[in-house]
């Protein structure tokens, strides 16, 4: 394909295509009108899966262009057909005749206009009777799309919508890698981890014109959603709830070793520092591992880089590690060995186990934390050290 050939063509309108012959066509013939009415140079682009009911014949006489996509997944069609693209924007949607292709000025405006991302919308569109089963409208969608929202600082309606527009080459640059039904959100996730500029156009969505049963799996696809959408967001998946922890432990620590703590009536006690250390442990364990996976996912091109990223590829962090975790390991002995006093002190018989506890269990619990960040730096260091000679290579 000519550096010409793509010059010429401004806008490709991309359906993924799986045994679609019962509307492809009709889907096809309302993309032309709808390159027509927009006044737009494009082509018309069918990404197909391995079709078995004539669909690339059927889309070679509409006059589309066809691209054959061995691996199998509406991702995987969808990524394949961006790639082969000849148009600078892409608007892609499916091929069951559910989106309206002649109405695709909207789009056309806005992607003009500068935005990296036009999502439609099918909430703030209109969604004619059984279009969209109800479990997905009033349920499904709105709290995925919320959770998305929430997630990623996003202000979308309709996270799902399967029609939307984008320029090309910063969808490449995305290096999105799923191949399932999850692309359409890592589409949107992305965007907004690269600080795209995005809007929404309100579309119609209609009953798709097939027989055969949705090759969308209801239960299935949202759950593999919900948790693409958690791994993209190591920031509420540990940072979050690992501060959290890390938090309690350490006012629970300032309030309890003191001694005996009440509050109306009820004693907070050694019982109580227990649970405190155990938080403040577990917190820090995964504050580390959501530090390896964040530098992981960067090194693997999952997500993209940031500011704190680059602190955390920082080579002096494994020394900077190495010391904390070695002095933390080395003052956990001054309360455990003065427990061993206590103890010795009885001759080693029965002791207050208040009092006892009271140094034992935080300076344990300084010791865990202490290893936990030393060989968690060695660990971090070996993803960094591999992200050091990938680049090199």
């Amino acid at each position: 394909m000519t550096d010409e050939t793509r010059a010429a063509v401004e806008f490709t309108l991309l359906m993924p295509c799986l045994n679609e012959a019962e509307t492809l066509e009709r889907c096809i013939q309302k993309a032309q009108q709808g390159l027509t009415a927009a006044g737009v140079e494009g082509e018309v682009l069918i990404a197909d899966n391995g079709s078995s009911d004539g669909s690339p014949e059927i889309a070679e006489q509409a006059g589309a262009r066809v691209v054959h996509v061995a691996r199998r997944g509406y991702g995987a069609a969808l990524n394949a057909g961006i790639h082969e693209a000849q148009g600078r924007f892409v608007i892609m949607g499916d091929a069951d005749d559910s989106y309206d292709w002649s109405q695709i000025a909207p789009f056309v405006e806005k992607l003009r206009a500068g935005y990296a991302l036009v999502m439609g919308t099918r909430l703030r569109g209109h969604i004619f009777p059984g279009a969209m089963p109800t479990l997905h409208r009033w349920l499904g969608n709105p709290i995925l799309t919320a959770i998305g929202n929430l997630l990623f600082g996003t202000h979308i309606s309709d996270y799902h919508c399967g029609m939307r527009g984008f320029e090309r080459q910063i969808v490449l640059d995305f290096n999105l890698q799923t191949s399932g039904m999850e692309f359409a959100t890592e589409l949107v996730t992305k965007a907004s981890l690269h600080r795209v500029t995005m809007t929404e156009v309100p579309i119609d969505y209609h009953p798709d014109g097939r027989s055969r049963r949705p090759h969308l799996r209801t239960w299935r696809d949202g759950w593999r959603h919900l948790i693409f959408m958690l791994l993209l967001s190591p920031k509420w998946v540990f940072f979050t709830p690992g501060l959290l922890l890390i938090t309690f432990g350490i006012l629970g620590n300032m309030l309890l070793l003191p001694g005996p703590l009440i509050i109306g009536g009820v004693t907070f006690d050694v019982h109580t520092l227990l649970v405190a250390n155990m938080s403040l442990i577990i917190g820090v364990q995964i504050v580390l591992l959501g530090i390896v996976g964040h530098t992981f996912s960067i090194t693997t091109g999952i997500l993209p880089r940031s500011r704190a990223s680059r602190v955390f590829e920082r080579g002096e962090l494994l020394s900077i590690g190495l010391a904390l975790g070695g002095m933390l390991i080395l003052l956990s002995l001054i309360p455990v060995l003065h427990s061993v006093q206590i103890w010795a002190q009885t001759r080693f018989g029965p002791i207050d186990v208040q009092v006892v506890l009271r140094w034992l269990i935080p300076g344990l619990a300084m010791g865990a934390v202490g290893l936990e960040i030393f060989f968690g730096s060695f660990m971090l260091g070996l993803v960094n050290f591999y992200n050091l000679w990938h680049m090199k290579a």
